[in-house]
């Protein structure tokens, strides 16, 4: 980070000498509600993840807020689609038998998908979808149109989203709104054959109601590179289900990760520096 702020012709500096502030523990809320305490002048504060949950209750209108909005779209885009695949095409169960199994699977060719969430990954993603043919309907805030999604809805009619999708994509903030979003009376609108793909964060599926659903046969399956809780407990019984795909939220690894935000952070110190509009700013009002 440090390497980065100086690539972007910024200096780094003693905490009472700084007129901006990259922030690098993504967990630590109370060790920056000390530092602003400390430097209340701050006019610029870069977090380094998407999510900013944490640190919701510091935002503020008197400072700029930047985060890692878009950074890493391109690793947990491409990490949705391997899960998709994954899950879709039987291949978990298919790794973990240990004899001759009888065939079994649906398509992601010819699909019908639904993403909830419009931001970076999903414009990743809607590129990656581009060969499978897919028909796409994409959930997001601003109904806008987005190159390669068929249609495009509201946040609050997330819902009718479901009933008619062979997976259904989660990239969007974990805020007051989405908490919970995923409960069992959503994940009873879904096909039984559908796949729920979860590589925003944990707390927007209901965890019980998703155990009850994948023990059940509600649903097809599940593939989660987030939790809730996170880490998942040894034991926990999403571990133990045969249509469950369970990574270590390694959408984005630390090696994917350094480039990616050093480079964000270049770009944001050198546009500071001119006067000019930051690259993923956070919406105060909004939490995200």
């Amino acid at each position: 980070m440090a390497e980065a702020i100086v690539a972007g012709g910024g200096h780094v500096v003693p905490l009472a000498e700084a007129e901006a502030l990259v922030w690098a523990a993504p967990r630590d809320p109370e060790a920056l509600r000390a530092t602003l305490a400390e430097a209340p002048d701050l006019g610029w504060v870069q977090l380094p993840f998407a999510g900013i949950e944490h640190f919701v209750d510091l935002l503020d209108d008197d400072r700029v807020w930047t985060c890692g909005k878009g950074v890493y779209a391109e690793p947990v885009a491409e990490m949705a689609l391997a899960m998709a695949l994954a899950g879709m095409r039987h291949v978990a169960q298919y790794a973990r038998a240990t004899e001759w199994t009888a065939p079994a699977g649906i398509n992601l060719l010819g699909a019908n998908v639904t993403i909830l969430g419009g931001g970076g990954i999903t414009e990743s993603l809607l590129r990656l979808l581009a060969p499978f043919d897919c028909r796409v309907t994409v959930v997001r805030n601003r109904v806008d149109e987005m190159p390669g999604a068929d249609e495009v809805l509201e946040a609050d009619r997330y819902v009718d989203a479901l009933p008619d999708a062979d997976v259904v994509f989660l990239a969007l903030p974990l805020t007051r709104d989405t908490e919970g979003m995923i409960s069992r009376s959503e994940l009873e609108q879904m096909k039984r054959t559908a796949w729920i793909v979860n590589v925003a964060r944990g707390g927007l599926i209901v965890t019980d109601d998703l155990v009850w659903a994948l023990q059940e046969g509600v649903i097809g399956g599940a593939a989660l590179d987030v939790t809730d809780p996170e880490p998942l407990p040894a034991g926990h019984p999403l571990w133990s289900l045969p249509n469950c795909i369970i990574t270590p939220h390694v959408g984005n690894t630390p090696a994917m990760a350094v480039p990616l935000l050093s480079e964000r952070i270049t770009t944001n110190v050198r546009r500071f520096a001119d006067g000019e509009p930051l690259i993923g700013p956070v919406h105060v009002d909004l939490g995200y």
